[in-house]
């Protein structure tokens, strides 16, 4: 049988320009044995309800079987929404009727969706520097550009965006995570809060606020969401961090227009989300299984943050720098002079694993900084990752 010789296809300029993403990649390499990862963001499985969700399935297949297995509304299930209007308004003080919630397929599928509604290829939305990099794969993925603005310890530097905004003063969106931000843990504070949502709408200018780790707060007082002090910013929310990222639902709080074009957009994307997912989720808040897990979440990722820092202590050299978050999944290391990038290749013969920090920067212009993820190892992977992190610390100063 003769084989047929391969076919040169070509394709669109935006898919020709398209990069996978360093952490997608890097997974692929975390399931080689010995590998201690601390590069994925991920929830650890103890943190995960199996009893519950069994209970809440059970329970919902019982009483709505034949509406759980079927298709679903695009907005998502309205008693889903409901529930979350309300846990939106006692939890985050966010005020929003169920109108105003659309559920999607995860976080991410909202990132592409709101880059795809609000934004033409080569206009430019505003970020903070560095910024979660599915964000960056979601709007270069349409073609958008993204313009960082730089962080310091109490998030974005406000009066660094205002000079952004001189040079580039019609971005479509701004976007940020206020709460222990991926990658750096860091927490914005009241005062730089408010001076954003003073810019924003001196200009006219949509906050786009993603808020997967507000949840998970280990210590320090609760600030408000932007959300909760500007009606007009588009909130988005995630069950991956507080119940299984699995079930691959997330949800968005937006102003009618936008939710209306979220909706279109999103007809065409997958018609519509999981829906045993959101039974599941809506069982979750209502039966009070949600207020039980988190504090147990948060117990079990607070002591493994503190021994992670203790590590840190213990085995890095001394002029390695750390956030210290009060809550979330991440901590930001840097050390000046190093190049990450390149102490990768050497990390991986160590079977260790980070995430470079040129992956959270769209011109991907830090080689100084790496990601480390301390949710997801066990206790002693911790001690020996951070261990072989500080040996190639000293090996590559040399």
């Amino acid at each position: 049988m003769a084989i047929n010789a391969p076919i040169k296809r070509e394709f669109s300029a935006l898919a020709s320009s398209m990069k996978p993403s360093a952490i997608r990649l890097l997974l692929k390499v975390a399931n080689q044995p010995d590998i201690i990862s601390f590069g994925g963001g991920l929830p650890n499985p103890e943190s995960f309800p199996i009893d519950d969700i069994r209970r809440i399935f059970d329970e919902q297949i019982s009483r709505n079987g034949k509406k759980m297995l079927q298709y679903g509304a695009t907005e998502g299930l309205d008693t889903l929404n409901v529930a979350l209007s309300k846990m939106l308004r006692d939890r985050e003080g966010i005020k929003s009727e169920p109108s105003d919630i659309i559920q999607t397929t995860g976080s991410q599928e909202a990132l592409y969706i709101i880059g795809k509604i609000m934004a033409n290829p080569g206009e430019y939305v505003i970020t903070e520097a560095p910024t979660y990099v599915g964000t960056i794969s979601a709007l270069r993925g349409s073609g958008i550009r993204m313009i960082g603005v730089e962080m310091d310890r109490y998030g974005m530097k406000m009066d660094a965006l205002r000079e952004t905004l001189k040079k580039y003063p019609n971005p479509k969106f701004i976007y940020v995570i206020p709460n222990f931000q991926n990658p750096t843990g860091i927490t914005m504070s009241i005062e730089r809060r408010k001076e954003l949502i003073e810019i924003a709408n001196e200009r006219g200018i949509m906050i786009v606020e993603d808020n997967p780790y507000g949840a998970l707060r280990f210590s320090g007082p609760q600030i408000p969401n932007l959300r909760s002090m500007d009606g007009n910013v588009v909130y988005l929310g995630t069950f991956s961090k507080v119940l299984s990222p699995g079930l691959r639902l997330g949800y968005v709080v937006s102003p009618p227009d936008i939710r209306d074009k979220i909706n279109i957009a999103k007809q065409a994307l997958d018609l519509a989300s999981s829906t045993v997912s959101e039974y599941i989720a809506e069982g979750y808040i209502t039966g009070g299984y949600m207020d039980k897990q988190i504090p147990k979440i948060i117990e079990l990722y607070k002591q493994k943050r503190d021994l992670m820092i203790e590590c840190f202590q213990n085995y890095f050299p001394k002029d390695v720098e750390y956030t210290r978050p009060n809550g979330g999944m991440f901590l930001w290391v840097t050390r000046k002079g190093a190049d990450t990038d390149k102490m990768f290749d050497e990390a991986v013969k160590q079977k260790v694993l980070y995430v470079v920090g040129s992956a959270f920067y769209p011109d991907e212009d830090n080689h100084e900084s790496m990601r480390l993820n301390f949710t997801y190892s066990s206790n002693e992977n911790i001690v020996e990752g951070v261990k072989r992190l500080g040996k190639l610390f000293e090996i590559t100063a040399k």
